[in-house]
């Protein structure tokens, strides 16, 4: 996900820049086949599932969908809450992604960390009500599933520790905080922190009835540069055993997903655990299991996070990369990606949704497929095409409401003729951790 700085962009080897936004600032159930439960569309267009996931991102961070901007009242707040919801139901979507940690702060009453600046403009300020809990219980009223969006690192989107709340375990604990990129990060090499951000998330799982946790791309940050992300002295801390820096930094990332996968199941076993990641896990030129792209970023490589591995293993319940890309683009091109997410999830088990750059719609710095409005429609007609896909979900909320270019108007009309229901959860085993 990324408008905001979670859009960022990455040269492929054409030297076109590709976004690589996603829901960052981005669902449950077992794999779908696309001829599995089918029906004839009452439209017409052809095979309608009767269960598919039709997710929505809202984005909290930097006021980027809601609230609309800092400072609105509580009643102005839940209003626009509401608005979002019954567009989701408008729009034929039955899941939304809801981020309630945007900047290791809180959008309910959490013990462990301040409330959210989104809210009122001052981080720790209390707005006067709880949206996660009324988000949790509108949703369902509405027949939406609810999966709450958390960040687990990034602290700020400055590196001004004095600019956080007085209280804030960022100032209480400066040894766990890391600058990066301007932006302050917690350092994901700690054992203690990543025990204190899981207990940070857990604590909304404990509490409301959501239906999933959800994570998006951000683990170790994006490379910036001429910057250096300065762990040495927990690499020579905790790093014994590892090959090399980047070997340690994978497996710290599998600790936190693992670990993670254990925990909410033993917390509630029926909350599903998914995972959000940047599309490309690796070049073919780079790893011959890789996709057939040349984007710039690797998340292997590059934000240490083997979310290939985390599908195999099970730590995942559904996983929605972000396939931010037209067809046909050479660096990377949706049409060759989604074949590949398809083979990885096939005989996992874990669902695979497809996360969709609506954003991109009509925007004229968007290259010329973009100008399309069929172009997103195109997209969902080749993943019915692949087994494995289970639905989608589209970045992201302001942008489902406005619809400036008309393209989810246009996926509604050729795919989404009535509402149906999330993808079925499976049975889940509690996973190992490693």
């Amino acid at each position: 996900m990324r408008p905001i700085g979670r859009r960022g962009f990455v040269a492929g080897a054409t030297g076109a820049a590709l976004s690589v936004t996603g829901a960052s600032d981005r669902a449950p159930g077992e794999t779908a086949t696309a001829s599995a439960g089918a029906a004839e569309s009452p439209a017409g267009k052809g095979p309608h599932r009767r269960s598919e996931f039709r997710g929505v991102w809202v984005a909290t961070v930097a006021n980027r969908d809601w609230p609309s901007r800092s400072g609105l009242t509580a009643e102005e707040q839940r209003a626009e809450l509401l608005a979002h919801l019954d567009t989701a139901v408008e729009r034929r979507l039955n899941a939304v992604v809801l981020q309630v940690r945007p900047t290791a702060d809180a959008l309910w009453p959490s013990p462990h960390e301040p409330w959210a600046q989104c809210l009122t403009g001052t981080q720790g300020r209390d707005p006067g009500w709880d949206p996660l809990g009324t988000a949790v219980e509108e949703a369902h009223a509405r027949g939406i599933e609810l999966h709450a969006w958390f960040n687990p690192y990034r602290v700020a989107n400055h590196t001004d520790p004095a600019r956080l709340v007085a209280g804030h375990p960022a100032r209480l604990r400066p040894e766990w905080v890391l600058p990066y990129g301007g932006k302050l990060y917690y350092n994901p090499g700690l054992p203690e922190v990543r025990r204190f951000v899981q207990d940070a998330m857990l604590d909304a799982v404990r509490r409301y009835d959501i239906d999933a946790v959800h994570w998006d791309d951000y683990f170790y940050p994006y490379p910036v540069a001429g910057q250096v992300f300065a762990d040495d002295e927990a690499y020579a801390r905790y790093g014994g055993g590892f090959p090399d820096k980047a070997s340690w930094r994978r497996n710290n990332t599998d600790l936190l997903v693992s670990e993670m996968a254990v925990r909410i199941k033993e917390a509630k076993k029926h909350v599903a655990f998914g995972v959000s990641p940047f599309g490309v896990w690796r070049n073919i030129a780079t790893d011959p299991e890789g996709s057939d792209t040349s984007a710039g970023v690797q998340t292997y490589d590059d934000l240490y996070a083997d979310t290939r591995k985390w599908v195999r293993e099970g730590w995942v319940d559904h996983v929605v990369p972000q396939l931010y890309w037209n067809i046909g683009l050479p660096a990377a091109d949706y049409a060759k990606l989604l074949p590949w997410w398809d083979a990885v999830v096939r005989g996992t088990g874990v669902g695979l949704y497809i996360g969709e750059a609506l954003y991109k719609a009509g925007d004229p710095a968007q290259p010329a497929a973009w100008q399309d409005p069929k172009e997103l429609s195109r997209h969902l007609e080749l993943a019915a095409t692949h087994g494995s896909v289970g639905g989608h979900c589209f970045f992201a909320a302001k942008e489902v409401a406005e619809d400036r270019a008309g393209a989810m108007a246009t996926v509604v009309a050729d795919h989404y003729p009535t509402r149906v229901r999330p993808p079925k959860e499976r049975a889940q085993r509690v996973p190992a951790s490693g």
